[in-house]
């Protein structure tokens, strides 16, 4: 799908091609000089790992997959050249909210460009209801664009790092966690209502997950691993069983680098009623990284925990980064259709297959009433004098005569009767 900006920038939206990724890497390099190190890293990181496996992800791309949208970018091209790009994915497995990655555009490019290719994802990406993004807060030109197109702040996130030193020191204290199991997919349900338990009402309904986005399937497990052995990394779960509530009670998940080339990442994840989890869970994970190379440990916390901010303040970790969680809704209209008038209608021409083709035949009741018509008599016409049959028909005159005296009918006869005489 390819969309155009107004026609004074004559600026064409469309998927990503094999020729865009040197420009994309371009892109990338531009936005490290302007101090977006995080962003601009990770999508130079991608484009040189996706340039071998272009194809076959492109083609992946056009039915659903585990890979489907492993490298969902889109570019704005102006005068056949790349002036912006941005890279999108879905946030959960049903689809309805998606993220942006990152949006970069050319240095003196105009605003508009950005704004084009966030609306372009919004209309052709029609299953997401809701789009979440991450923000640096010293990125001050991307704040106002994400502003300017209507997303609204949820909350404030903050990355910490926990020096080496910091780690032996939590490594002398054994942890207490008896109920610590390893995370399978018949623990979907325990993860998903921690999940859903541990973040604001706004947040949850944002991110929409569901059971399905705790398990993984063969292929997505396969791909993972893949995914680990291309970057040299392993990872390590767990969570904490409470026997007596029958529920998970705290997760974490740390990625491991096995040549020390970068910090160790962890997410973490505790009940709201547990928060003196944080020391033993941050001590289950040191014990586990004392078996690689000696690098720090990063991981996040957001302003609704602020027990867990404080206790990594006590410990003496380091603030690294402040981002701002964002979001915004998206309703696709629906055509409606224009309501047909009789007037445009060929009447004449949609009932001609109803009239018959040739003339009926009598069947056996049509016989039948021309036969009951035939016995029915003739009625005589309501202005003829004479009776049919031989009937006799009283008019008006004949009336009269009925009403007469009795007595002068003697007198029209010749006979004078007289009172009280009669009649033998």
């Amino acid at each position: 799908m390819t969309s155009f900006l107004p026609k004074e920038t004559k600026t064409a939206i469309r998927p990503v091609q094999y020729r865009d990724l040197d420009a994309i890497a371009q892109l990338a390099a531009e936005e490290l000089e302007g101090g977006n190190p995080a962003s601009s890293t990770a999508l130079a990181t991608q484009v040189h790992r996706v340039r071998p496996w272009f194809g076959p992800l492109k083609f992946l791309s056009w039915f659903p997959n585990p890979c489907q949208h492993t490298f969902n970018v889109y570019v704005a091209e102006q005068d056949n050249q790349i002036r912006g790009t941005i890279q999108v994915s879905p946030f959960n497995r049903t689809g309805s909210t998606w993220r942006v990655e990152r949006v970069l555009v050319e240095t003196g490019s105009p605003t508009e460009i950005g704004s084009g290719l966030l609306r372009h994802c919004f209309e052709a990406i029609v299953e997401a209801r809701t789009w979440l993004l991450e923000v640096n807060i010293h990125n001050k030109a991307g704040l106002a664009l994400y502003r300017q197109n209507g997303f609204q702040p949820l909350a404030q996130l903050t990355y910490w790092a926990i020096a080496p030193e910091l780690l032996s020191s939590l490594q002398d204290r054994e942890p207490d966690l008896p109920n610590l199991l390893p995370v399978s997919n018949a623990d979907a349900q325990l993860l998903c209502q921690l999940d859903t338990v541990s973040m604001p009402p706004l947040l949850r309904q944002v991110f929409d997950r569901n059971i399905h986005d705790f398990k993984t399937s063969v292929v997505n497990s396969f791909l993972t691993n893949l995914k680990h052995w291309l970057g040299k990394t392993h990872s390590v779960s767990g969570y904490v069983f409470e026997p007596q509530r029958k529920a998970a009670i705290g997760y974490f998940q740390i990625f491991l680098s096995r040549d020390g080339s970068q910090p160790h990442v962890a997410e973490l994840t505790v009940h709201p009623a547990y928060t003196w989890l944080y020391p033993e869970l941050l001590s289950q994970m040191a014990q586990i990284v004392k078996d690689y190379p000696a690098q720090s440990l990063q991981l996040a916390s957001a302003d609704y925990q602020p027990e867990r901010e404080e206790y990594l303040e006590q410990l003496g970790a380091e603030r690294i980064s402040h981002s701002l969680l964002m979001s915004r809704s998206v309703w696709h209209k629906l055509r409606e259709a224009k309501p047909l008038s009789l007037e445009g209608l060929q009447l004449a021409e949609m009932l001609q297959g109803l009239q018959p083709a040739h003339k009926p035949i009598p069947g056996r009741m049509s016989w039948l009433k021309s036969k009951q018509k035939k016995q029915i008599p003739a009625e005589a016409p309501k202005d003829s004098p004479l009776p049919l049959n031989g009937s006799t028909v009283l008019n008006s005159q004949n009336l009269e005569a009925t009403k007469t005296n009795p007595n002068d009918r003697g007198k029209d006869n010749g006979e004078n009767l007289g009172p009280g005489v009669g009649c033998r």
